[in-house]
């Protein structure tokens, strides 16, 4: 296997007080690059600077809520400022206001939009900039969920901004490519804030609390474990070995790693003159709509005890 060597590299990791973001700015610090953690809380953020240092890496705090061009300057500018440059952006960054359509209001649209969107977009406008400045290209890891690739109830908002955040990274991969830029998009699955309020799983994250490891039928089937579990993938597709890799959108979680497929046309069908009403209505039932696309994430199949 090849060493995933980060020793030189800097990163900076937005939302990475705790959780996931924790988790990816731990294992790029022990893969040897240096971190800039971020997080709105002072206090989490400067404990998770605290394990990682404690561990033998290299990381600073740099405590602002992501959204704004300010704050993402901010970010890029104490990764230079404290390392000298910067290699690898992670945007991680969110929060959830859940609601169905009908309830949901413009600010629990807007700040769900604010941070997990705009975010992205600011943070990574800002390490594009810095790092085809430096003429040596870089990794930006867009953090997605499978809300984003096939929809969630209760989540207009959240699923809107992560399909959006797989759209960046098709869409950058390609503006950034000449500039030996990768851009990928992450799809974790784990054991946090976020899908510990998952009813089904809630008894399992709490024998996790006592010690009991997650069962097979989580880890593998539905692709469900710790944030640790997610983390590797962070500093492969920073390191030489993923230099290739570009515009894809791959999940991980638990013992299962998966390329999720882009959108793509899956059945066509032809009226000479083009269509009319009348004729979309006669064919749907047996072309078009003979199989219709799920939406969802697929409810987790629980073996009967």
């Amino acid at each position: 296997m090849p060493s995933i060597d980060l020793t030189g590299k800097v990163a900076v990791v937005t939302g990475s007080g705790r959780g996931l973001g924790l988790a990816y700015a731990q294992a790029l610090a022990a893969a040897g690059a240096s971190v800039v953690v971020n997080d709105i809380d002072e206090a989490v953020a400067e404990a998770a600077v605290k394990s990682i240092t404690e561990a033998g890496g290299k990381a600073v705090a740099e405590v602002v809520p992501v959204g704004t061009t300010e704050a993402a300057d901010r970010l890029v500018g104490r990764a230079v400022e404290e390392f000298g440059r910067l290699d690898i952006l992670v945007t991680n960054a969110g929060i959830l206001r859940d609601k169905v359509l009908w309830k949901m209001s413009d600010d629990d649209f807007d700040a769900v939009i604010t941070t997990h969107l705009k975010g992205t977009f600011t943070c990574a406008r800002a390490a594009a900039i810095r790092m085809r400045e430096q003429g040596e290209g870089g990794s930006l890891i867009l953090v997605g969920s499978p809300a984003g690739q096939r929809g969630n109830f209760g989540q207009t908002n959240y699923a809107a901004a992560k399909a959006g955040i797989a759209a960046f990274a098709r869409t950058w991969a390609m503006e950034l490519g000449r500039a030996n830029i990768t851009v990928n998009a992450i799809v974790p699955v784990a054991a946090t804030a976020m899908t510990e309020t998952i009813p089904v799983f809630a008894p399992y994250v709490a024998a996790l609390r006592e010690g009991k490891p997650f069962p097979d039928f989580l880890r593998k089937g539905e692709g469900f474990g710790t944030p640790e579990d997610c983390a590797a993938l962070v500093p492969f597709l920073a390191s030489e070995a993923a230099r290739g890799v570009t515009g894809q959108a791959i999940g991980i979680g638990g013992d299962k790693v998966a390329l999720w497929s882009h959108p793509q046309e899956i059945k066509t069908a032809y009226a000479n003159g083009g269509w009319t009403p009348e004729a979309l209505a006669d064919v749907w039932p047996t072309s078009l709509g003979a199989e219709p696309q799920t939406v969802g994430v697929p409810a987790p199949k629980i073996p009967e005890a």
